[in-house]
């Protein structure tokens, strides 16, 4: 079960260097290349917010249906292996929910910035005139 975590830890780094490359201030012409590379990128990665959805859904049930380790009834073994097990699904929750936020930020610096080229073709075309 460890892989779908790996996956999604892999593309939550790729998405949080792309989103710390688009902020960068960087030449026009660069930019406008690699906002628009990321913009063709942007529509078959959507799969991260579906995929993360799920996996929210998954840890949700699994811990509606996990079995209450408190009391004296559990051994120190495996209250060890209860907290261990929510703290797992602390850091998965972090995780899918970080997927989405970045994939939401990439999304909307390219949106804002593919609007902003349009504005500034706008208002050349109105300077010609």
């Amino acid at each position: 079960m460890a892989l779908q975590w790996m996956i999604l830890t892999y593309v939550v780094a790729a998405e949080a260097a792309i989103a710390f490359l688009i902020t960068l201030p960087a030449p026009k012409a660069l930019k406008s290349t690699f906002v628009s590379l990321i913009s063709l990128i942007l529509q078959p990665s959507m799969f991260v917010v579906p995929f993360a959805g799920f996996q929210l859904l998954d840890i949700y049930w699994k811990n509606e249906h996990r079995l209450m380790c408190s009391g004296e009834t559990c051994t120190a073994a495996e209250r060890d292996r209860y907290e261990k097990s929510i703290y797992k699904a602390q850091r998965n929750v972090i995780l899918c929910c970080s997927a989405c936020l970045l994939y939401w930020c990439i999304y909307r610096v390219c949106k804002y910035h593919n609007e902003i080229r349009s504005m500034e073709e706008v208002e050349k075309r109105y300077k010609e005139e």
